[in-house]
């Protein structure tokens, strides 16, 4: 169509467009009530995007559409195809990001309807509004520092802190708090928050008759320093770690000494060890330099911590034990980035993170670290002194060769003597280049390998003077070997290999000793056992050298290396038994017919002086050894008078009669840096050409260095995640403590404070409380006194009905909120009325009691005791395959990965437990007889005295009617006199449970 005035047409054209424009800008043009005076990109408007646009325009470039990406600045201010930005700051009424949400065409309107997911009214206003306002971006709220204005500006109040803020956004809403609960709810509520055990009848009493104005602080003080405090806070942070004691899957096997990693968390609560040490000692205690030590013991406590990484259920025999290898170390990941930075990084495992702006090179770069660390038994009592005899019998040996040497150089410089070549000999038809030397120990050095514990010391037996045990005179220099008895028997030590690619048929290794063990660890595989793997772990039990050869064709071009110890596995528990030791030349892979490797000196003329002095400063060479040994054999060396025989024996009898390492937990030694490929979509078996370099999250300014250590890299990621840079360490841990003393969290996903998590009700309180952390020394005891002795803490759980309509979930905290007890503080407080609460600390658990429906492989030989001996709940068993079931009716989370919120459930089987459970009946039977002990008390004395060890409180009129009503009804059922109710133990026990039966009983209210 040919128009006859273009410039008219022009015109028109343009007055269309920007009528069209201002209708599908109307509603923008309109004020939506109730919109906040300023749009917040990260509290408003980023939850909006989160939730309705990121799917399609978020961080993940697969399911990206339409070229547009709306969780970046750059991406959504950038010009499209159309030619126009997602927003447009200069213009905002046409930005195509309104137009779209607000289009009427349901073909173009945004997000489409069948996503189900339109936007509402006041979403589209608040981002009318921002836009507007110039749509100010900023990074998610918790990935920016903590504002350092909040902590000034309560730099001269006189109140709580905590209620400061609290007060704030009560009068931003308009929120009348409620007034101070009542003397014995707050005894009650202190003490199970604190201590994880109901007031005793004498705390009840102390404090509700206690009129001094800090009485309430003084309560706090005693919950604080008890004992109890330490076990329960451990109990809670044993959840992060998904603490077992068992590995679930088919046969349910051992993770040995897993109860030592909790008494060490019972202890560091106790002891208020600060958080930042925590998190270094259970990622990398290992590997701290001044490790911490326990006093009492001498122990090393820093590398208990480690059982931290080793909590992961494990398979029994794995088809594909590179998946299982990628699993458990997702497992690490997941776990170790929810817990201390509460993200969730393992949803990067195959494509970058859909939310969060965690690529999948961050996550490859944490499984490099996570590989490289390597699982192995930890001798449990060995501590610094252990550590001291050793580093004396070494500094003995080594005086011993000074003085040796200087009786020998002088008078011997001209003597020169040629030893016999120690020559490679070959099958027929075989070359030299059919076998690849792993570990050669005949020299000065491991060679790489690495020695964890102290058995092997740090370098092969090469040159160590052997004397005669009677006369102290030297026999001879020992030839090269690593041996595990050079520092005395039963001394545990590791010797391991560096990472290797399996590429030959077969490997050997020439070794001699007694109860000792040989394994290759392959993708890092721990549970070695047949029918698959069995052949890959071997014993060693002989006295004289012989080959071990172990086949490992079936896994060509896996990773793995090589593992020598003294001691057995039996059923994966490690045993260090008397007498045993392991002693070994060398370690090769090869293919066809075994070779016998040679001495690879480069010459058989040897010096005699110089030999000596090599062998003096210990970098001598087999060959070295030969020649000396030949020259004392001779007499050409003098090998009496010279005065140091009895001091070496006198050592080696010190170090090793006083080490003797029997108890064990599985732990963790360094291993070797290793970067790793990204596996494609997932899968292990598509890598990418390039590796990772070890990182942290490069969202962080603390994840722009690499990772440069030779090992694992761990000391690093400790550093980078307690960097002062680094905004999520101290908010993830004061939210987690803020959770457990009022059920839910300043931010309510506690475990994830990304963008998929919920926003924090009281940003401002969140930022203060993780400065205060800091500038406390991560004290965790003094976070919960601040907290606790906060106005907000001791508030009534009850409120006025215009308060309750406004909050009715109480965010904003004018009421104290009625929290449901966890499933081990019922059951604690059960034995406690009953009083059969056992309070010893710490040992290897209670094995857990088993049902007649609790069955299955794995199942123990032997059952526990109904009412688990008494102990308190954090020392029963806990079984991955056995778990027990009033744990699991109360929530008790099942361990596979971090729980910091337990679910809250209220179900049948919760009342039927009190009223069937035989360890409920057992404990009202033993609360019966304490209430008929009190042969002087009446019937309304003893029903006061069951309702404050039940209850804390005393009864009400009421109550004291409805319980002697209630006594002549059982009385009636049992067919018992009336004068005989007082002396009726049914009538007790009934009665009692009744009280165990109240939903008060497991509330705090």
């Amino acid at each position: 169509m040919r128009y006859p005035n273009k410039k008219a047409f022009v015109i028109l054209a343009s007055l269309i467009i920007l009528v069209c424009i201002a209708v599908m800008n109307m509603e923008f043009k309109r004020e939506y009530p109730g919109l906040p005076a300023t749009v917040d990109f990260n509290f408003h408007v980023r939850p909006i995007l989160v939730q309705k646009c990121y799917l399609c325009h978020g961080p993940d470039p697969s399911g990206r559409k339409g070229g547009l990406r709306l969780d970046t600045e750059e991406g959504a201010t950038q010009l499209l195809k159309s030619g126009n930005a997602a927003i447009n700051r200069d213009h905002p009424d046409i930005s195509a990001l309104l137009s779209r949400i607000e289009h009427k065409d349901p073909d173009m309107v945004m997000p489409p309807p069948d996503s189900k997911m339109l936007l509402t009214e006041k979403e589209i206003a608040i981002l009318g509004k921002w836009i507007k306002q110039g749509a100010e971006w900023k990074p998610h709220w918790a990935f920016i520092q903590p504002d350092t204005t909040v902590y000034n500006k309560v730099s001269d109040i006189t109140t709580n802190p905590v209620d400061f803020f609290i007060q704030e956004q009560l009068d931003q809403n308009d929120l009348k708090p409620a007034a101070e609960a009542g003397k014995n709810s707050l005894v009650r509520r202190a003490s199970y928050l604190l201590t994880g055990l109901p007031p005793s009848v004498e705390a009840i009493e102390a404090f509700t008759a206690d009129k001094s104005a800090d009485a309430y602080e003084k309560m706090i003080d005693r919950y604080l320093n008890s004992n109890a405090y330490g076990e329960r806070w451990a109990r809670h942070w044993m959840d992060i770690a998904r603490y077992a004691e068992t590995k679930g899957h088919e046969f349910d096997f051992a993770i040995a000494g897993a109860w030592r990693y909790r008494d060490y968390l019972i202890r560091a609560f106790n002891e208020d060890i600060g958080y930042d040490q925590l998190v270094k000692e259970q990622l990398a205690g290992d590997l701290l330099p001044q490790p911490r030590i326990n006093g009492a013991t001498g122990a090393n406590e820093s590398h208990v911590g480690t059982v931290f990484l080793t909590m992961a259920e494990g398979s029994h025999s794995p088809v594909d034990i590179r998946k299982d290898e990628a699993d458990r170390i997702d497992n690490m990941i997941d776990v170790t980035t929810k817990a201390f930075q509460g993200l969730t990084a393992s949803c990067a495992r195959c494509h970058d993170h859909k939310f969060d702006p965690i690529p999948t090179k961050d996550y490859y770069s944490l499984f490099g670290i996570m590989e490289g660390t390597r699982f192995s038994p930890v001798p449990a009592n060995t501590g610094v002194e252990d550590e001291k005899r050793i580093n004396a019998l070494q500094q003995s040996r080594a005086t011993a060769r000074k003085t040796i040497a200087a009786a020998w150089l002088p008078g011997n410089t001209v003597h020169s003597a040629k030893a016999t070549p120690f020559q490679t000999v070959y099958y027929p038809g075989q070359k030299e280049q059919d076998f690849t030397m792993i570990g050669d120990f005949r020299k000065s050095s491991f060679g790489g390998w690495k020695t964890d514990g102290l058995a092997f010391g740090n370098i092969p037996t090469v040159g160590n003077p052997v004397f005669d045990a009677k006369t102290g005179k030297l026999l001879w220099l020992d030839e090269g070997k690593a041996s595990s008895r050079v520092n005395g028997m039963g001394v545990f030590g590791v010797l391991r290999s560096p990472n290797f690619t399996i590429a030959d048929d077969s490997i050997v290794i020439r070794a001699m000793g007694k109860n000792a063990t040989v394994r290759i660890i392959i993708d890092n595989f721990q549970l070695i056992s047949d029918p698959i793997y069995g052949g890959i772990m071997r014993q060693v039990n002989a006295g004289k050298w012989e080959n071990i050869v172990i086949h490992v064709s079936p896994w060509k071009g896996h990773n793995a290396y090589i593992e020598i110890m003294p001691g057995v596995f039996d059923a994966h528990v490690y045993r260090l038994p008397a007498g045993a030791y392991v002693d070994v030349r060398y370690a090769l892979s090869f293919n066809g017919k075994m070779p016998v490797p040679g001495d690879d000196a480069a010459s058989s003329n040897i010096i005699l002086s110089e030999a000596i002095s090599r062998w003096q400063t210990q970098q001598c060479s087999e060959q070295d050894i030969k020649v000396i040994n030949q020259n004392i054999k001779k007499g050409v060396l003098p090998k009496e008078r010279l005065g140091v025989g009895d001091i070496v024996q006198a050592a080696d009898r010190t170090a090793g009669n006083q080490t003797d390492d029997t108890d064990f937990y599985n732990g963790v030694y360094d291993g070797y840096a290793i970067n790793s490929p990204v596996f494609i979509r997932g899968d292990y078996t598509q890598l990418s050409a390039n590796r990772v370099p070890r990182h942290f999250f490069s969202a962080l300014d603390v994840g722009d260095s690499v990772f440069r250590s030779t090992g694992s890299g761990r000391l690093e990621l400790v550093e980078s995640i307690l960097s002062p840079s680094n905004p999520l360490t101290a908010r993830v841990m004061v939210n987690r403590i803020w959770h457990y003393l009022f059920g839910k969290g300043i931010v309510e996903t506690v475990d994830n404070l990304g963008l998929q998590g919920k926003l924090p009700s009281h940003p401002a309180l969140l930022d203060y409380l993780a400065i205060r952390f800091q500038k406390d020394n991560w004290s965790i005891k003094k976070m919960i006194r601040l907290i606790v002795l906060s106005e907000t803490f001791r508030r009534s759980t009850d409120a006025d009905e215009d308060t309750r309509k406004k909050d009715p979930a109480n965010v904003y905290l004018a009421r104290f909120p009625a929290l449901r007890l966890e499933a081990e503080a019922i059951r604690d407080g059960l034995l406690m009325a009953g009083g059969r609460l056992d309070t010893t600390m710490y040992g290897p658990p209670i094995p857990v009691y088993l049902t007649s429906f609790m069955n299955g492989r794995g199942k123990p030989g032997k059952s526990g005791p109904i009412d688990g001996a008494g102990r308190r709940s954090i020392y029963q068993e806990v079984r991955r395959n056995f778990l027990d079931p009033m744990m699991l009716a109360f929530d008790r989370p099942i361990p596979f990965s971090t729980f910091g919120n337990r679910n809250v459930t209220n179900v049948p089987a919760q009342s039927l437990f009190f009223m069937n459970d035989p360890f409920v009946v057992l404990q009202a039977e033993c609360m019966a007889k304490k209430l008929i002990q009190q042969k002087n008390k009446t019937a309304e004395e003893r029903i006061q005295f069951a309702y404050i060890t039940a209850l804390s409180r005393p009864a009400g009129e009421e109550e004291m009617k409805q319980g002697a009503a209630f006594l002549q009804e059982l009385a009636t059922i049992h067919k018992v006199k009336t004068e005989d109710i007082l002396s009726n133990e049914a009538i007790w026990k009934d009665y009692c449970q009744s009280l165990f039966s109240m939903k008060e009983f497991i509330f705090l209210i």
